[in-house]
């Protein structure tokens, strides 16, 4: 690590800045579940590698919230990724642990890196990308500091470094054409996470002309298949208790205002004219983590899902995106504060709502509230390979596989319109693939020519609706391991990353625990 300093010339004065030049093997930009990984795996491969995250936390949403890990199948999980989960259930005293507290997660995140002699710096916004040809030399933060390796990793949810590095990307849903798709693009009918009555989504009901009512788009459903620049709805993933020794209350946000919560009213009274209920598990999904935390998530038509607020994230820069954080975070403080005190809301769930609060042990430098935002989806890299519907229905099953996934073809509602005079969500899809099935080397790599120097597993080469079967915290570990293991081997071999022994890294992840295929019977397709 070699450290410069830089001098300033304003207003007359000479100001000295520092700065640093940090060469290493790897980069790792992102310190991301997937980036630690990276990281971890480059070290124990006798590589040196750093970690460079642009916020001020380690772990992403395995550390942000996201406690009750979505899995798919446990089987289906190794190497690394599998061993992070057993480390975790040593605090909890049990072979393993898929639900866990973010403060925990993230503990075992440093201590992963500080087992592998691994330094990880914070508050580094990517600010350039310098290339030779089509290869990285060097990125530069906000601040001045320059990293410069032989192999760079983009373990971000955005995909900032990668699309810096001019490598090819895709924002939104695909028509269902393009990768010959059944599932992507606009949904003709939207059937879960739905509204259960027709609810009038106009100012003025019945009228037009009087405008919609907050958090609905003005946008007609369009043809069912076709591709759109729409992105699924994020929220904030909550750690809640009803334990008074450790519980704070969720206090309204100061722009807070009942009135942008009319459709959600709205619904409350459809509901009761329709002689149905709702309860406070229909309206927010509760899932325990321990006995007295939870992992708060969207359930139903009306939730922490803010619909339509995730559209400029990935292509953001930072100060828009903190912008839209706190919109996320206003609106799910308005949300679950309306739940908790609007006479329009059902008694029973007022009351249960009012039990609920923020645990005062988690997330304490950012008021309880989750630090990570859920980008459930950003860019995603269009690459010489893309995985698709075809590979998660094992239709077109690849031979150069750096892991598995296995969780359902998930998408969470993109937009919020109005249909034949009511208010409808529209995007969400939760079918389930065949079984367990690999994914390719060629998705987590740039096109030929792009970038020879860069891996990409998390906002890999997928479309859409095989993103969301892809995108799992466990399955990004994997693709962090993998990804990392062939950083080091293409510096062994001195060659571009796509152009590495394919039958070496395999051996090589084989090696070290990774399963890249799945042995056990497939059972019949399901549509």
């Amino acid at each position: 690590m070699r450290r410069t300093k830089l001098f300033l010339l304003w207003l007359g004065a000479v100001v000295a800045v520092r700065s640093e030049i940090i060469t290493m093997d790897v980069c790792v930009f992102g310190g991301t579940s997937a980036g630690v990984i990276a990281a971890v795996q480059t070290a124990k491969l006798g590589r040196c590698a750093i970690v460079v995250e642009p916020g001020r936390h380690l772990g992403g949403l395995t550390s942000g919230g996201l406690g009750f890990t979505d899995i798919g199948n446990k089987s289906a999980i190794g190497g690394l990724s599998r061993e992070f989960y057993r480390s975790l259930g040593k605090h909890y005293g049990r072979d393993e642990a898929w639900t866990f507290e973010p403060s925990v997660a993230e503990r075992e995140f440093y201590a992963l890196l500080a087992e592998a002699k691994v330094i990880a710096r914070f508050n580094q916004r990517l600010a350039s990308v310098k290339k030779s040809g089509a290869r990285i030399v060097e990125i530069s933060t906000e601040g001045g500091d320059v990293y410069r390796a032989k192999m760079f990793v983009d373990a971000t949810y955005e995909g900032d470094l990668m699309a810096k590095a001019g490598v090819s990307y895709f924002v939104g849903r695909e028509a269902n054409a393009t990768y010959g798709e059944t599932l992507d693009g606009v949904r003709g009918t939207t059937p879960k996470h739905q509204f259960l009555v027709a609810v009038d989504p106009y100012v003025k009901p019945g009228d037009a002309a009087s405008g919609l009512l907050p958090f609905i788009q003005a946008e007609p459903l369009g043809r069912e298949g076709d591709g759109d620049r729409c992105v699924q709805a994020y929220n904030l993933r909550l750690c809640l208790t009803k334990n008074p020794a450790n519980r704070k209350p969720i206090d309204a946000p100061a722009n807070y205002d009942p009135s942008k919560y009319e459709l959600l009213g709205r619904y409350f009274e459809a509901i009761a004219a329709a002689g149905k209920t709702l309860t406070l598990k229909q309206l927010i999904k509760i899932d325990l983590v321990t006995p007295e935390k939870t992992d708060i998530n969207n359930n139903g038509a009306f939730s922490t899902d803010f619909i339509g607020g995730s559209y400029p994230w990935p292509e953001a820069r930072y100060a828009e995106r903190e912008k839209i954080y706190r919109e996320h975070l206003d609106y799910v403080r308005g949300f679950l504060t309306y739940l908790a005190t609007s006479p329009r809301v059902p008694a029973s769930i007022r009351a249960e709502m009012g039990e609920w609060g923020l645990t005062k042990d988690e997330f304490t430098d950012s008021g309880g509230w989750p630090h990570q935002l859920y980008v459930r989806e950003a860019r995603r890299m269009i690459s010489d390979f893309v995985m698709s519907e075809k590979n998660c229905r094992r239709v077109e099953v690849i031979d150069d596989a750096v892991g598995l996934a296995a969780y359902n073809m998930d998408s969470h509602n993109a937009r919020r319109i109005v249909r034949d005079g009511h208010v409808e969500n529209e995007g969400d899809v939760q079918v389930p693939p065949m079984s367990p099935y690999p994914i390719s080397y060629r998705a987590i790599v740039p096109k030929s020519g792009e970038c020879e120097n860069l891996f990409v597993p998390v906002c890999l080469s997928a479309s859409h609706i095989a993103y969301g079967s892809i995108r799992m915290e466990p399955v990004f570990m994997i693709l962090g391991q993998s990804s990392a293991t062939a950083a080091v081997q293409a510096i062994d071999e001195g060659v571009a990353v796509q152009r590495i022994d394919y039958p070496k890294l395999r051996a090589r992840l084989l090696a070290d625990g990774q399963l890249l295929e799945w042995t056990k019977p497939v059972p019949a397709a399901k549509r």
